[in-house]
């Protein structure tokens, strides 16, 4: 069976076709599924698809009068994702429940460590041969406070490599975590976490309980001199708000690996395009920020589980077995 993939990368590409290799052959697109690709998929009875992809009621639609029968995710996250009408359609829907929480982890810190030190200023200075060290300054994480919203396995990776530096933990989650609570961590309620932090990182999931999870009454509860990171999704914080208040001069810092109008524009080439969007312009003026594509999972650790899930997911749909991966099982 031939099996196309949607928004494969190149680095990504030798990795999915070592892995069907022997089992199925796969076609890889650097397209992402949404509406005016969705035709290419017409016979394929598989179907994988990116973090981006737009699997809506009537995308769905378009697959299943194709021929599609089954779709497989190639992320944990499935906001994305119509799963009413994938089941009223008979789609079988997979996803990657569980792949390397180091990777986000150490990304996340590694978005803190750039904005704390000023990294992405100092080496554009360099380059230019300007080796002062005005406006450089940063400050030790050692003895400070890091407030962890989301405290799974991602958060409680981050978790320990807080404890690491030295810092007072701070959590907030619907369930505390063991592993952190072991650490020292403090569980407290969302407010007083905002407040009391230095250092803030995201590591919820996205539902319509934590959409804005960081709106404009969060941002104001938050110090002036906060460090805000978020590497989870981008729909977490309201960016408009985010952009109001970082005009008015606060913050440390923020790191942002995802926004949430990201659809469309991360994973592609903008360079010589007019950009649309007048908030993630502005946001990206900012001296103090640090916007990346939504990069934090692209390690060869991570994509390779990543990979070999959805080889797995494959193999389940096609014994007509369900997993801990699947969203909406066969019929």
């Amino acid at each position: 069976m031939e099996i196309l993939a949607f928004g494969v990368t190149a680095d990504e590409k030798p990795l999915l076709e070592r892995a069907f290799a022997g089992t199925h052959e796969v076609r890889c697109l650097e397209v992402f599924l949404e509406e005016d690709t969705a035709p290419i998929a017409a016979g394929y009875e598989i179907v994988s698809s990116s973090v981006n992809a737009d699997l809506s009621g009537r995308v769905l639609r378009m697959l299943a009068a194709g021929g599609t029968k089954m779709i497989t995710q190639r992320s944990t996250g499935f906001n994305n994702i119509d799963l009413d009408e994938a089941r009223r359609l008979g789609m079988t829907v997979s996803r990657v429940s569980y792949y390397s929480p180091y990777s986000v982890a150490e990304f996340a810190w590694a978005l803190a460590m750039a904005v704390n030190r000023r990294l992405v200023r100092a080496t554009t200075r360099t380059r230019d041969f300007d080796f002062r060290l005005n406006g450089l300054m940063g400050r030790d994480f050692h003895g400070r406070t890091v407030g962890v919203l989301g405290t799974g396995k991602i958060g409680a990776a981050f978790t320990r490599i807080a404890h690491g530096f030295g810092m007072r933990l701070l959590g907030w989650d619907v369930v505390q975590n063991p592993a952190c609570l072991e650490l020292g961590m403090t569980y407290v309620d969302k407010d007083e976490l905002l407040a009391s932090s230095d250092l803030i990182s995201l590591h919820v999931p996205l539902l319509d309980s934590t959409r804005h999870l960081i709106d404009t009454a969060a941002l104001r509860r938050m110090r002036d001199d906060a460090i805000l990171v978020n590497s989870s999704r981008g729909g977490l914080i309201d960016t408009e708000a985010l952009v109001d208040e970082l005009r008015a001069g606060r913050f440390e810092g923020v790191g942002l690996d995802v926004y949430e109008a990201e659809a469309g524009v991360f994973f592609t080439d903008k360079s010589l395009e007019t950009v649309e969007d007048d908030t993630l312009a502005r946001l990206v003026t900012f001296p103090h920020v640090i916007v990346t594509s939504h990069q934090a999972y692209y390690t060869t650790d991570a994509v390779g589980q990543i990979i070999d899930t959805t080889v797995a997911n494959v193999a389940d749909y096609l014994a007509g077995r369900r997993s801990e991966n699947t969203l909406v099982p066969p019929e």
